[in-house]
């Protein structure tokens, strides 16, 4: 059995995320219910194209990167062959001047195309949790348990035989469902926690247990069938639970779908990703960030969909379902997409990009020129001071010579003449 726990996850990052998504769930599961339709793999789709119409400002910057990235290329590849084998500081700090140029002339950054997975990843892991947990982010789902968790929790020794149940059924929760506790709030949290993960098998054991409970038992069960099955699928159970309970049974039926799961995900993930513009790669040496990147994501898109293949056998089929019903509505995104920008003009977006690099220019322009002066100024002192050290004697003599002529031609009074008052006089004592 796979990890459950019944009270929402309160770790420090996925925590809150993950309450956030149970409870935009939690209201389009309401709202369905609102006009008779109570099913959690239907409220996972119509979830799923809510997350996704929120993330598409997100998706449409990432293809205007793609098309801007495209464009840029060909200048791209200039600059990288104009420094070719070029190892000095010099040309290495030039070419990354004018590589940033470019990148702010086209408006696009590096990391741009890494967001949008940045983004997902925690909303998968969130998701996880949320899917493993459904009673606790969904008042709907965990209120179809409450007649049953109150009758059982009246029964005389109720936590001895729902502790033998969870031995004898093998079931996993996180945490561990816990019937030594006198807190009566634990104790009905791990009743719907075991409750919650039991197969068909696990509740005709619970009718053997509770015999005294056994219309409510019936009544419970068909009622979390009915909101928790999406076409043939329970969305707790995970595809390998369903492939090796059902073939033990022969029901190769079941086996079948239950494989068909991972499949689709597979499937659907890696056309989306045929359909998405890539960056090119370049050959050029110098270019090895660049490369990195685009080598980077090639490895990502191909291991994403074979990540999803392997992870969906073992995670929920609700989580299967979301992953499905994304790439689903990525993909007709990005077929729109591909046709919005065939009608763009990134001539002009990139006529706007350059303005603005022009503006941020000037705004830094004063600052820039103070420190270009200095540098002058302080380049021209060290040339200064590098030439005198490498002087001869002669030249040296030279200099001074001319020093002293100057000097002579000083005008009465002033600073020079009277410098030369002191170094007459000085001679003269010398001489003496």
């Amino acid at each position: 059995m796979s990890d459950m726990l019944l009270t929402a996850y309160n770790g420090a990052i996925l925590g809150p995320i993950a309450k956030l998504l149970g409870w935009v769930m939690n209201g389009v599961y309401q709202l369905m219910s609102m006009i008779g339709i109570e099913n959690v793999g239907l409220s996972i789709i119509i979830f799923t194209l809510i997350v996704y119409l929120c993330l598409f400002p997100l998706t449409y910057k990432q293809q205007k990167f793609s098309k801007l990235q495209q464009k840029m290329q060909p200048e791209l590849q200039a600059i990288q062959k104009k420094y070719n084998g070029k190892k000095d500081q010099a040309s290495m700090m030039a070419m990354q001047e004018e590589t940033q140029a470019l990148y702010e002339k086209y408006g696009i950054s590096m990391m741009g195309s890494c967001a949008q997975m940045l983004v997902q990843m925690p909303l998968l892991l969130a998701l996880y949790r949320v899917f493993m947990n459904v009673p606790a982010y969904v008042t709907g789902v965990k209120g179809n348990f409450t007649e049953l968790v109150n009758g059982i929790m009246a029964t005389d020794g109720f936590q001895d035989k729902m502790t033998q149940l969870v031995t004898d059924l093998r079931i996993v929760t996180m945490p561990t469902a816990d019937f030594t506790v006198t807190d009566t709030t634990a104790l009905a949290n791990s009743t719907v926690d075991v409750l919650y993960k039991m197969n068909s098998a696990g509740w005709d054991k619970l009718q053997e247990i509770f015999p005294s409970l056994s219309g409510v038992i019936d009544s419970t069960y068909e009622a979390v069938e009915h909101v928790n099955t999406f076409i043939v699928y329970n969305i707790s159970d995970t595809p390998w639970q369903i492939i090796t309970s059902n073939f033990s049974n022969h029901n190769y039926v079941m086996v079948f779908a239950a494989i068909l799961i991972p499949v689709i995900s597979y499937l659907t993930q890696v056309f989306n990703i045929k359909i998405i513009p890539q960056p090119e790669s370049n050959n050029n040496s110098n270019s090895a960030n660049a490369d990195a990147m685009a080598q980077q994501m090639k490895m990502m898109n191909n291991m994403m969909p074979l990540f999803s293949l392997v992870i969906c056998f073992t995670v929920p089929v609700g989580l299967g379902i979301y992953w499905i019903a994304g790439a689903v509505v990525r993909t007709v995104q990005q077929l729109l997409l591909n046709k919005h920008f065939e009608k763009v003009n990134l001539d002009d977006i990139i006529k706007k990009n350059e303005e603005k690099a022009k503006k941020k220019r000037e705004k830094m322009g004063i600052a820039e020129n103070q420190i270009s002066n200095a540098a002058r100024i302080n380049t021209r002192k060290l040339s200064d001071n590098a030439a005198k050290a490498n002087m001869s004697s002669a030249e040296k003599e030279l200099q001074l010579e001319k020093a002293r002529a100057a000097q002579s031609k000083a005008k009465s009074g002033s600073m020079a003449a009277k410098a030369n008052m002191v170094r007459e006089f000085n001679e003269r004592n010398s001489r003496k």
